[in-house]
This record gives C-alpha cells, sequence and structure tokens, in this order.
C-alpha cells in the first residue's frame, strides 16, 4: 500500500462527478470513489490529443482507478472503463448532472459513503432505461439525504410519534418533520399524509403526491445546500417540470 511513501490505492470502482483543466495537458477530476468518497485527482497528460485516458474520464461511466499520493490532491495512475452502463441523453443526461452537482455540493471530501455510491450507479441506470425520471430524481434525493444523517420522518408525526394518517393534512417543517395541521400554524411546508406515506414507499405515481414531493425535497435541499444555488436544477426546471 505505501509506494516510495506515498499512499498508492489500486483498484477503486469511481465515477467522475466534475473534470477541469489544469496546466496546459492535464485534467483535475472530482471523482467519487465507493471506499474513498469524494476527492480530487490529477491526471496527468490526459488532455492530450494521443491520451488513452481522453476516452477514459467520462462522466456517468463507472471506472476502476489508481492513484497515489497523501496530499489534498492525489495522482492518478491507471484508469480502466468498467462498462455496462449505457451512456446517458437528453433530459436523462441532465438529470445526471444534477446528481453530480448535489453529491460535489453536499458530499465532504475523503468521507466514504458506499451505500450511497451503489445507490448512485443504480440511479444513472434507471435514469438510462426508466422513463419517469423525476421520480427517480426524488428517490435519490430521499436517500441521499438519509445517507448523510438527514433522513426524513415520513411516516410519524413530530412530537408525539402518531402515524402519519393519509387522509389528514400536514405540514412539514425543516428540522422537525410532519406536523398535523390544525388551521391555525402557518409553519412547515403544506403536504398530505398520503404524499409522506406515498415518499416513504418511494411511490410517486400520484400526481398530486410527484408535484408535493418535490416542492418538499426542493425545500429540504435548500436547507441542506445552505442558499446555493444548483444550476442543473434550474435548466432542468426550464425544459421541463421535474
Amino acid at each position: 500500500m505505501n509506494v516510495s511513501g506515498k499512499q498508492r490505492i489500486q483498484d477503486e470502482l469511481a465515477f467522475v462527478l466534475h473534470s477541469y483543466p489544469f496546466r496546459e495537458t492535464s485534467l483535475i477530476l472530482d471523482v467519487f470513489s465507493r471506499r474513498h468518497g469524494r476527492l480530487p485527482i490529477m491526471a496527468r497528460g490526459a488532455r492530450r490529443p494521443r491520451s488513452a485516458l481522453r476516452g477514459v474520464l467520462l462522466n456517468f461511466q463507472p471506472l476502476q482507478l489508481g492513484w497515489f499520493g497523501k496530499g489534498e490532491v492525489r495522482t492518478l495512475h491507471n484508469a480502466e472503463w468498467q462498462g455496462g452502463q449505457p451512456y446517458l441523453q437528453g433530459t436523462a443526461l441532465m438529470c445526471g448532472f444534477y446528481l453530480n452537482e448535489l453529491l460535489l455540493n453536499l458530499l465532504a471530501r475523503d468521507d466514504p459513503h458506499e451505500q450511497l455510491f451503489d445507490y448512485y450507479r443504480a440511479t444513472l441506470h434507471r435514469l438510462a432505461h426508466e422513463i419517469d425520471h423525476a421520480a427517480t430524481l426524488r428517490c435519490f434525493e430521499k436517500h441521499m439525504l438519509q445517507e448523510l444523517g438527514y433522513a426524513l420522518a415520513l411516516e410519524r408525526e413530530a412530537g408525539n410519534g402518531k402515524a402519519i394518517q393519509a387522509e389528514l393534512c400536514y405540514r412539514y417543517a425543516v428540522e422537525r418533520g410532519a406536523l398535523r395541521d390544525d388551521g391555525d400554524t402557518q409553519t412547515g411546508l403544506p403536504v398530505q399524509g398520503k404524499t409522506l406515506l406515498d415518499m416513504a414507499a418511494d411511490d410517486y405515481a400520484d400526481p398530486l403526491t410527484a408535484q408535493q414531493s418535490k416542492q418538499l425535497m426542493r425545500m429540504l435541499l435548500n436547507h441542506h445546500l445552505g442558499g446555493k444555488i444548483l444550476h442543473t436544477r434550474e435548466l432542468i426546471k426550464d425544459l421541463q417540470k421535474l
């Protein structure tokens, strides 16, 4: 594991979340790896016309990476495409960039989340094969927040722990959960009990559930993003109302 005083990682499953040019011929990659979390890696010479890496270091494609170094930015020493993931196109591609922007803004560096990595990979597969992209995004948002320690309370009322009832109206408050709407409180976002139960079951077939879950997830994500604007979400909103 230690070569010439530098930590060397071999055969790590990863996805490229973002990349940008570095100097004349290199790239800095922001990758999401399964066992090491999100981290920056420098790919030397990756922008050279004849570099073997040019067709490998792509977004949304499963890779097997190796790198070395203990500093903030590691150095790539090999990359292999693993295959099995169709290329995203159209709206699915924009949704993929949205997922990446969420992870870039909410994942701390060097903080492994193996289950979230696996769910991200499965979500990319869903985007490539399924039509209801909005439902796919809601599922990912919910599971991502849960993995990061911000799980939604969708089946019990805040405070008293009573079971959510589908026929009742609630107001969902950030940091608290679902409060029964008694007509007096203005705290939180209005939401139907059925919507909360549908979200708990990852069922977004009901049009009202689809609408209210989008509003609820947007409120919660905005809170955890601390005011950061997700540019891909704004673009998707303009293209299609997801």
